[in-house]
């Protein structure tokens, strides 16, 4: 590599362009990081899934070999490192490998290490720590991003959980969540003593526990990356929550809008000061590269409340990385590369979050991951594959075309599908069966779903098709909940 020092967009361009190192992503599938294999010559994606049925040129997906149940996406990637046609594989590309992950432990660390491959993000016990939704609330005190109205205590009892929350003055209209969790499988709403037996066997002996005032809000996210010079901010984009035709759990995650006028240019630009002001106090603690807070932006005072930090690319990273701006720029992900390459750099990065700031930077773009939500399970026989959906006048959705790219989208009546469902698989309440991204929004002004989201989930859905398990088969042994892959 040259030994000079990038100082502008244009030559970071040119740096990924004649990159020489090879670069993976490895995950269930390369939904997270789709198209950045555009942007980082050498950059390749082993995944288990194979959402494009062998056509996209940059994905490797290894033949499946027997297996211990996977508990979550680090079993996955844990999995992919041992087999022995991805150790085939990244030994004949050569090179020194960089690794980069959407969830990784410190197996995963150690697998990596022994094929002689970096890992691009901090250490998985500084991520692990970064992702304790207490540590959170304490990192964003320090940084000063304020979180809902909380007191963070072990609960031992209902009677224990209303004197602690009589104590801090946050009322009995709570929302519980535990340190770890996502898409809503440990947030728990609780407003009586009969909502609190539902959950108490997930709440009592989980440790301190984030107690917090409920409040009327809407969820949002926004993703940034914190370099060594200064956080370079996204967009602040909108969050799909909850919705049934979507997932079967109740304040879990289905999806997200980028728009230019998601929020009031005022909660926009707030958010945009707390996210740097959070990624600068990142820094302080040691942590560098990609990450996303969710905020929780309360309807009747516009108030923004800190969520949650996501110290990783994220379900929305896709949104972010081909938004406008990452077309005229860069998309974020690349200064997380450029963090970790060792390459000198001088950006300005107000400059930068400025430039990113202008409404005209966004365009308009809806994602929704469309989960299986009846309580069964059966083998799925039917699924769309992967391309270019159009929805017909009578509301029909009918497959017209391959592609992988979902700039290929011409129109509000066209969307990129991408399969994760395969034929032969389980279909069980809340497995993915795909994503799906139009041009546009999903939701009315007042977040529901439109009319038009509906007609598009429903003609997905009326592909996919199963069969009842043989009367003598068990069903797989499924964790509870199903973590999701995404």
């Amino acid at each position: 590599m040259s030994a000079t020092v990038l100082k502008n967009i244009s030559e970071i361009r040119r740096f990924f362009h004649r990159n020489d190192d090879p670069v993976y992503f490895i995950s269930a599938t390369n939904f997270n990081l789709l198209g950045l294999d555009e942007w980082v010559k050498n950059f390749k994606y082993i995944c288990y899934i194979d959402c494009y049925g062998g056509k996209h040129p940059n994905v490797f997906c290894p033949s499946e070999q027997p297996h211990a149940e996977f508990q979550s996406i680090e079993d996955i990637n844990n999995y992919l490192l041992q087999h022995k046609e991805v150790i085939d594989f990244i030994k004949r590309r050569g090179g020194k490998p960089k690794f980069v992950f959407l969830m990784f432990d410190e197996e995963t660390e150690r697998l990596s290490k022994e094929l002689g491959a970096d890992v691009w993000f901090p250490k998985a016990k500084l991520r692990t720590k970064m992702d304790n939704k207490i540590e959170t609330v304490r990192i964003g005190n320090k940084a000063g991003v304020p979180s809902v109205p909380n007191v963070l205590a072990e609960v031992k009892s209902y009677e224990n959980l209303r004197a602690t929350c009589e104590k801090a003055g946050i009322g009995h209209d709570l929302v519980l969540q535990s340190a770890f969790g996502d898409s809503g499988h440990t947030t728990f709403f609780i407003k009586s003593e009969a909502d609190f037996r539902r959950h108490e066997h997930e709440i009592i002996g989980e440790g301190e526990i984030k107690i917090m005032k409920r409040i009327d809000c809407r969820g949002s996210a926004i993703e940034a990356c914190a370099t060594k010079e200064g956080t370079i901010v996204g967009p602040l984009m909108t969050e799909l929550v909850g919705f049934k035709d979507l997932t079967p759990y109740r304040g879990g995650w289905c999806g997200n809008e980028i728009l230019s006028t998601a929020f009031p240019p005022k909660v926009r630009q707030k958010a945009r000061e707390l996210t740097f002001k959070f990624g600068e106090q990142l820094r302080k603690e040691g942590y560098r590269g990609y990450f996303e807070l969710d905020f929780l932006i309360d309807k009747k005072t516009g108030d923004l409340w800190l969520g949650e930090l996501n110290p990783r690319i994220t379900g929305a990273s896709s949104m972010t990385n081909h938004a406008a701006f990452a077309h005229a720029d860069a998309p974020l992900f690349l200064f997380h590369l450029l963090e970790f390459s060792k390459k000198k750099f001088e950006l300005d990065t107000s400059e930068l979050n400025n430039r990113w700031a202008n409404p005209d930077m966004i365009d308009s773009w809806s994602q929704m991951v469309i989960k299986h939500t009846d309580d069964n399970v059966d083998i799925c026989t039917a699924s769309p594959e992967t391309g270019i959906y159009k929805m017909l006048e009578d509301g029909r959705v009918v497959f017209d075309r391959f592609d992988y790219h979902r700039r290929a989208v011409e129109s509000e009546n066209e969307a990129f599908f991408l399969r994760i469902l395969q034929p032969g698989d389980y279909r069980y309440e809340g497995a993915d069966i795909g994503i799906l991204v139009t041009r546009g929004r999903s939701m009315t002004k007042a977040f529901q779903l439109n009319e038009r989201a509906k007609k598009w989930i429903h003609g997905i859905k009326r592909t996919v098709d199963g069969k009842p398990l043989a009367v003598a088969e068990a069903g797989p042994a499924l964790a509870d909940p199903a973590f999701k892959i995404l």
